[in-house]
């Protein structure tokens, strides 16, 4: 009792420390034995190499842990750490029920990226092409740029992070050039666990409530709601797509069920199949879902191109994956969502929204506005 809480305690933002709890296991690593390199060779084959050559060198089981970007073939911030102490899940932990430290009161500057304005603007434009055909769905998103008048205290936000969702992916790791990637994903991207592999794609909205009641109804008009079915049966036959090749057996159900998280509810469905090729590793398979529609859109390369002409920033690492995997392969990897980058006193948070020819821009501003909150209340921004 208190191991997972107690690692949770433990963690100090610095270069060369991670924290990452998800439903199977919480774990915090320190040091760095070898990092993966930045180089032309597909990601997975890096990441088995670097393992491969820990074992030759000695090290028994290692791992690597860390965060891909977006754009997973150009930037991953990946590493075999030196020390890995593990526990089992947060939400198993009695102690995890205790109350977070209250934030500090902090004086804030917030700059919103694009102006809300903007962004509705640009879910226009993109509702205009999505009617005209060009696509299926884009997925769009906004940031708000917050300095705080002294340092922050990044373990407090976690632990404010983990307590508020413990059954969920709570995540603080080295993002480079001394920055942290710190936040709370709901999100599975793939597990793999021998030839069990398991994705739990979330798309389809709605922010909950205060009020009993009207949070009740919120979830049954979200799982009827024709707009967000659609949203998600797109994400659901991508990954079915990506995963048929790989897998023996593919389990889909027909129907998405409702998933909570202190802010939101999602439709989610759990898909799990059973590899045909154990020597697949977990990543290979992330790679080859990532980026899903759910953070993307569909077809995958012209939802890109329209992110980059619409968004006036580089996403970076959100919504690409974080996670581990050891040199078995099995491994785990979530999408980057519900997150920020931390350097200094200032924090960049993210929030994102999925469009399609259904959408308007007030409904794709206050859904962003309810997954900014996730953050912001850990972090101690005042509504």
């Amino acid at each position: 009792m208190g191991a997972a809480s107690g690692l949770l305690g433990q963690y100090r933002a610095g270069a060369d420390e991670a924290f990452l709890a998800t439903p199977t296991r919480t774990l915090l690593a320190s040091g760095v034995r070898a990092r993966v390199p930045q180089d032309a060779r597909p990601l997975p084959r890096r990441v088995a190499e670097t393992l491969a050559e820990a074992v030759r060198d000695g090290a028994q089981l290692p791992l690597v842990v860390g965060a891909v970007a977006f754009d997973h073939d150009s930037r991953a911030e990946l590493a075999v750490p030196a020390a890995v102490r593990t526990a089992g899940p947060l939400r198993d932990d009695p102690l995890i029920a205790l109350p977070a430290p209250a934030a500090d009161q902090v004086a804030w500057q917030v700059r919103p990226v694009p102006a809300p304005e903007a962004y509705g603007a640009g879910v226009a434009e993109a509702v205009e092409r999505l009617r005209g055909g060009e696509l299926s769905k884009v997925v769009l998103a906004r940031t708000l740029e917050l300095t705080a008048d002294r340092p922050l205290d990044l373990p407090a936000v976690l632990q404010r992070l983990a307590r508020r969702d413990p059954g969920g992916y709570t995540f603080a790791l080295p993002a480079g050039e001394g920055r942290t990637l710190i936040g709370a994903s709901p999100e599975l991207l793939l597990s793999r666990r021998g030839t069990a592999v398991t994705a739990n794609p979330l798309a389809g909205s709605v922010p909950r409530s205060a009020d009993l009641g009207e949070d009740v109804r919120r979830a049954a008009a979200l799982l009827e709601s024709p707009k967000d079915l659609h949203e998600h049966a797109v994400v659901v036959d991508a990954i079915r797509a990506a995963l048929a090749p790989y897998c023996r057996t593919l389990d889909v159900p027909e129907r998405p069920t409702l998933v909570r998280t202190a802010a939101m509810w999602h439709l989610a469905t759990t898909i799990s199949g059973e590899l045909a090729d154990p020597a697949v590793g977990a990543l290979e398979l992330a790679a080859a879902l990532h980026p899903t529609p759910a953070v993307c859109g569909t077809p995958t390369p012209l939802a890109r191109q329209v992110i980059g002409e619409v968004e006036p920033f580089d996403r970076g690492l959100y919504t690409g994956m974080v996670g581990w995997q050891d040199a078995t392969g099995d491994g785990e990897w979530v999408v980057t969502i519900r997150c920020a980058e931390a350097d200094g006193r200032t924090l960049r948070v993210f929030a994102g929204a999925g469009v399609v020819d259904r959408s308007c821009p007030e409904d794709e501003l206050a859904e962003t506005s309810a997954k900014f909150r996730t953050f912001l209340d850990a972090a101690g921004v005042p509504r």
